[in-house]
């Protein structure tokens, strides 16, 4: 089982990215995003359901961020705009294998390595 997050770098504040995480080994059912400041905890961003049907998101990125995922290619995305340097992180995308999304860190079995998004202002 193998969850490898893609699509980070740098950007100017203002701008856009798009992440991806590529899930592999077995299916899985919500699917979420969280990401990690430099000395803070880790947090949720948002996450979403099986079908894709209903996303969550943390206040601080509604109306910017979008999730999504294409279960043909068991890929989930994370488009990220209007990017500011507070948004600066690592970025990990994270599976459950039951169950609705939650922000939760405990319930989500599966972890990706993260990859590295920086704001520049």
């Amino acid at each position: 089982v193998q969850l490898m997050e893609s699509g980070g770098g740098l950007v100017q504040a203002g701008g856009s990215l798009r992440l991806s995480c590529a899930a592999s080994g077995r299916s899985f059912s919500s699917l979420g995003w969280f990401r990690q400041a430099p000395g803070k905890e880790r947090e949720f961003v948002g996450a979403i359901t099986r079908t894709g049907g209903i996303t969550y998101y943390t206040d601080s990125v509604k109306g910017r961020f979008t999730i999504s995922r294409d279960n043909a290619k068991n890929t989930m995305y994370l488009q990220m705009n209007s990017l500011k340097p507070e948004d600066t992180a690592v970025y990990y995308c994270a599976a459950k294998v039951a169950g609705f999304p939650n922000k939760e860190q405990m319930s989500y079995k599966y972890w990706g390595q993260g990859t590295q998004v920086t704001v520049s202002s």
